[in-house]
């Protein structure tokens, strides 16, 4: 079960200088690599560069955020958290895709998709934000994943819609009409499966694990940490 006393948050950053170099940010020993000050971005907090700078899982920081990523997660991190989330919502809406194709295309249900789709959203939110986690992006995952399984339940009752020859040329009035009640039984699904009990908690426990992937995948994370490089070429 998720543990509301989860100390993934607590964020402890790993520096891994170059071979021989002492330990601790401000003697790190100097790396040349090519770069034009004040044009390039931090990857985590989004401002310019103007000197020297650092890399975090190979992507490049302002001396700042890697400062920060010593002691902890860098707090400045809304721009690693609006492309992990939009990274995240491209993966969700494929994922629905993929899930509700795969079902109305063979008939079968299987649950153990859902396992897939939490996997499958956590890293692309990771992916987004080069590597930061924390609670924020646990919740987005969580509900990405969440509504990415039960919304996958709209087009699949669709199809069974246009299959049925009483219902045939009325989709669009159903589109139309319906969509709210279409929209709340998407996003109940999960619960309205108990109508058949077992099978509905089967369900349920298989979408619980895939939560529970994606909650884990985002967590907070020791990160590397390196440099400093030099602004300009050797």
């Amino acid at each position: 079960m998720l543990d509301p006393n989860d100390t993934s948050r607590e964020f402890n950053s790993v520096v891994t200088p170059p071979p021989a170099a002492p330990a601790g940010l401000s003697q790190f020993a100097t790396a040349e690599y090519a770069h034009i000050p004040g044009t390039e971005r931090c990857r985590i907090c989004g401002n310019l560069i103007p000197g020297d700078y650092y890399r975090i899982n190979g992507q490049m920081v302002c001396p700042t955020c890697a400062g920060q990523a010593l002691n902890g997660q860098p707090s400045d991190s809304h721009a690693a958290f609006l492309r992990g989330l939009l990274l995240g919502i491209g993966a969700a809406i494929l994922a629905l895709a993929v899930y509700a194709g795969f079902t109305i295309a063979t008939h079968i249900y299987l649950g153990y998709l859902a396992l897939g789709v939490g996997w499958i959203i956590a890293k692309a939110i990771i992916k987004g934000s080069n590597g930061l986690g924390g609670r924020h992006y646990q919740i987005a995952a969580v509900l990405l994943t969440y509504f990415a399984i039960s919304l996958a339940e709209v087009p699949i009752l669709l199809a069974r819609i246009m299959r049925d020859p009483q219902f045939h040329g009325t989709l669009p009035a159903v589109l139309v009409h319906f969509w709210p009640r279409l929209l709340w039984y998407g996003v109940a699904s999960p619960f309205l499966a108990l109508r058949s009990p077992f099978q509905g908690a089967i369900g349920l426990v298989i979408l619980f694990i895939g939560l529970r992937i994606a909650w884990q995948l985002t967590a907070a994370r020791r990160l590397p940490v390196d440099g400093p490089y030099s602004a300009t070429s050797a």
